[in-house]
């Protein structure tokens, strides 16, 4: 997909959140993935203002959003990337792969799953602070998820601050097709299992993400309004890692089932050749 025409940034001479956003576009645009950004800028709020502005470029672009991703909400997977706090980053239609459907080769950077509870909600959510009765009477259904992580960063060398301002790591998601009213199943107690053709490579339960999936999401309305950028009715919302995230290989396919809520399965298309002798290029996070 284009994307708007960036300068590349000169790490040696140039700082602050504007170097930080053309560092992440260039990498984007170039399917190459980059040093990391937190030397450019100050913690999470600058963090927050770069993914801004690499948000404004897509839109620029003639991506369309969809919703909303919450990162980081197991401890598993905060151990494996040295972080300590949730984030969130902004869904693009684009980022959508059906059922059974199949990651294009290349098409996110260094990419890695993890098994999730999606939200799809039918009423705004506008207050300063939501209660689960709020979250309750705003979710159409939730549906079971795999979403497809991958880092504009070169080797995952992430902090808080990296990932947050790479638009929280978001590359590509897939969601089952039997939705399920909240009223139908517990979320806190339903397990997870992330299969790699058949074989186990990842377990988990709702508890695991920030103590049960409907905190996470209120975690986020909130935090949302304080953005002035409220969820609305029509999003999704991927909430957050039941269990550690695996790393996936051109060629797998996975399959994730969370009880109540059923399965969902995605392909990874094999590798590209390469051409005229050259090596393949690595692709870009949608």
């Amino acid at each position: 997909m284009s994307t708007v025409p960036v300068a590349p940034a000169n790490p040696r001479t140039e700082t602050g959140v504007g170097a930080a956003a053309r560092r992440l576009l260039a990498a984007h645009a170039t399917r190459t993935p980059c040093a990391p950004v937190r030397e450019l800028i100050d913690g999470p709020d600058e963090a927050y203002a770069v993914q801004e502005i690499v948000t404004r470029s897509w839109l620029a672009a003639g991506r369309r959003p969809v919703g909303r991703k919450i990162g980081l909400t197991s401890r598993d997977v905060q151990d494996q990337l040295g972080v300590s706090s949730a984030d969130f980053g902004v869904l693009f239609g684009d980022m959508a792969v059906p059922d059974g459907g199949e990651v294009p080769a290349g098409a996110v950077l260094q990419p890695r799953a993890e098994a999730e509870v999606a939200l799809v909600l039918e009423r705004d959510l506008t207050h300063e602070r939501h209660t689960v009765t709020d979250l309750l009477r705003a979710t159409a259904f939730a549906l079971p998820a795999i979403e497809v992580v991958g880092s504009r960063v070169r080797d995952w060398d992430i902090t808080l601050t990296d990932t947050v301002a790479d638009n929280a790591s978001c590359g590509m998601y897939v969601l089952g097709n039997r939705p399920t009213r909240l009223t139908e199943v517990d979320l806190r107690l339903c397990g997870m299992v992330l299969e790699r053709r058949g074989e186990q490579v990842s377990t988990g339960a709702g508890a695991a993400c920030l103590g049960h999936p409907l905190n996470a999401a209120l975690w986020l309305a909130d935090a949302l309004v304080r953005c002035g950028q409220p969820l609305r009715a029509g999003d999704t919302v991927l909430t957050g890692a039941l269990g550690p995230m695996v790393r996936t290989a051109p060629g797998d396919v996975l399959e994730a089932r969370i009880a109540g809520l059923g399965d969902v399965r995605v392909a990874f298309a094999p590798e590209e050749p390469a051409h005229d002798g050259a090596a393949s290029e690595e692709g870009t996070t949608a």
